[in-house]
């Protein structure tokens, strides 16, 4: 454990952060605790790599192929924000801290990654310190600095140029007045909210106290951006790298590789073994020809992590020695769909509960795999595996959840519609099984007399452009968003607060939260933050969770299961519960 245990222990405890997280923050995170996968040999069988390292291995070279059946949301550290973007953004990119490279509850362990340690917090946590490594570069051979790392956190700000990503840091930042990021106002000083007083220092301040901030320093937001070379939206497209790989041949919309960046100097990086020499990255693959490329072995890795489709899902599972080589890991995640009280009639509550009672559980849950590969049905916000969730049922969607036509159409009847009424649903086109979820919504629903129109729009820029976008959303009357959420990291509040907080929505589109506008919530948030019980912050995050379900402005789908298939090439395979995925930064190749 970490000489800096004791402050980290009295700084937590002042804002009330739970033992676990504490553990999860202080795990090997100092000298001598940054390591790599614990490797297990002879680790196989279905499964395996849930928990163990699958073909451990420390041979270098080699290729890894990886496929996206659609296109990245962006690559750029200061935007991206899907789960596998983040797990993939550590080949290239280098933040203060990051999750440890390890197998299952392991990978969740916080350790020091561009920064030597933990922040160092004030007595009111309201102030945090990183030292820098030294000796880190760009792949340009530029030596890193702190400066690059503010430079790269104020940009990450300007959510009109990059709107996808988090909005903590607007949030949390004690940032001056009328600050609209370094494109907008240049000259504004910004030491109010971070300082560097050396090269290799850096000094955050909060508005309030947050003694979670390792979490926030893991983001991709901190990945050190030089300023000489920001070409702002474009950026994207020209990735200056901090990790052991550098761009090769970057074309947007198409593919892209990773090679070895020669400015990459292990010396200052224990976290990573960087085994393959090479790494090519496909987009816009149809997902079953990459289902089928996976188990024939002329594909590594499907990026996004979403799971076999149906189609391959029963050759897998048939099949004993596909089966062998697959994996099922339960995520922090919820697929869900977001009802959005903006369009009419969905300004109704009641219409909004005629959705929550006449929808299929059993539909929503056979689209992503059933319970085995998909999931296991959802009641609420909150997965099991988040502390703070509390099991709870305000919608009971009948002896076979299969809905709940008569209360459905009582509501109807107490919205004013009685023989129901038209809307959308919005779902990723490149997303099979979000399109089957909307057909299971369209065939529910349609008992009562809503009627569903699919649309289905890019998953790239699905929340900044389309379903995240506010003025959008109302024009084209999107009353429903297919949606999902991976925990940010592993409590209540990492895994809400992007989510259903009302001030994250932003008029130009990037939000993740489509649907919830509730006042009372965001008090909620902020009041739960300052408990200093952790049972009882707990107890408040539960609460969070039933005052958002009583609004029915989402719909909880399923707990997510997944159905991995494992490369038959590459070495170092495990899931990180960090990101509830197979670890993209262990993995090496054999040939």
């Amino acid at each position: 454990m970490n000489q800096s245990r004791s402050w980290r222990a009295r700084g937590l405890a002042a804002v009330g952060i739970s033992a676990a997280l504490l553990l999860a923050a202080c795990g090997g995170g100092g000298p001598g605790g940054e390591q790599g996968p614990t490797t297990q040999a002879g680790a196989s069988g279905f499964n395996a790599g849930s928990t163990t390292v699958v073909n451990p291995s420390d041979k270098k070279g080699g290729t890894l192929k990886f496929a996206n059946e659609g296109d990245w949301d962006t690559l750029d550290p200061g935007e991206t924000y899907y789960a596998y973007s983040w797990n993939f953004s550590r080949l290239y990119g280098r933040s203060l801290m990051m999750f440890k490279s390890a197998p299952g509850k392991e990978g969740n362990q916080l350790v020091p990654d561009l920064a030597e340690g933990p922040g160092q917090a004030s007595s009111d946590a309201k102030t945090w310190t990183y030292k820098l490594r030294q000796g880190v570069k760009f792949d340009d051979g530029t030596e890193v600095t702190s400066a690059d790392v503010k430079y790269a956190v104020l940009r990450s700000t300007d959510k009109q140029t990059f709107p996808n990503g988090p909005a903590y840091w607007e949030g949390q930042l004690d940032l001056p007045s009328g600050y609209k990021g370094p494109y907008k106002t240049p000259n504004m000083n910004t030491d109010s909210a971070i300082e560097t007083p050396d090269k290799y220092t850096i000094v955050f301040h909060t508005k309030k106290p947050f003694a979670a901030f390792d979490y926030l320093a893991q983001q991709p937001n901190t990945m050190p951006v030089p300023q000489d070379k920001d070409t702002g939206a474009k950026y994207r497209n020209t990735i200056v790298s901090t990790g052991p790989y550098k761009f090769e041949n970057l074309q947007p919309g198409k593919s892209f590789n990773l090679v070895r960046n020669d400015q990459w100097d292990p010396a200052t990086d224990p976290n990573r073994k960087a085994l393959p020499d090479r790494i090519e990255v496909t987009l816009n693959v149809n997902p079953d020809d990459i289902d089928n490329r996976l188990i024939s072995g002329d594909l590594d890795v499907a990026v996004t992590a979403l799971g076999v489709q149906p189609a391959a899902q029963s050759r897998v599972l048939q099949d004993p020695t596909l089966k062998e080589n697959a994996d099922n890991p339960l995520a922090a995640r919820n697929w869900y769909t977001s009802i959005n009280p903006t369009v009419a009639p969905l300004n109704n509550i009641e219409c909004r509960k005629a959705i929550m009672y006449a929808m299929d559980h059993t539909g929503y849950q056979t689209a992503y795999g059933g319970q085995f590969a998909g999931g296991d049905l959802a009641t609420t916000i909150l997965p099991p595996n988040i502390p703070g969730h509390t099991a709870f049922d305000l919608y009971p969607a009948g002896p076979d959840n299969k809905g709940d036509v008569e209360a459905a159409k009582k509501s109807l009847e107490a919205c004013g519609q009685p023989n129901g009424f038209e809307t959308n649903i919005a779902y990723r086109a490149e997303r099979p099984k979000e399109k089957a979820t909307a057909e299971a919504f369209q065939q529910a629903l349609s008992r009562v007399g809503i009627k569903l129109a699919l649309k289905p729009y890019p998953q790239g820029d699905y929340f900044s452009s389309y379903a995240g976008n506010p003025p959008y959303v109302v024009k084209n009357k999107l009353g429903l968003a297919l949606n999902g959420w991976a925990a940010d990291w592993p409590d209540g509040f990492g895994f809400l607060s992007q989510i259903v907080d009302s001030r994250v929505i932003r008029p130009a589109g990037g939000s993740s939260n489509t649907s919830v506008r509730i006042p009372e919530v965001d008090q909620m948030l902020d009041t739960a933050l300052t408990e200093l019980d952790t049972d009882r912050r707990n107890q408040m995050w539960g609460e969070i969770d039933k005052r958002v379900m009583e609004e029915a402005v989402i719909y909880p789908g399923v707990y997510s299961k997944t159905l991995l298939v494992r490369s038959k090439n590459a070495t170092n395979i495990f899931v990180t519960d960090a990101y509830g995925e197979y670890d993209y930064l262990g993995l090496g190749a054999q040939k």
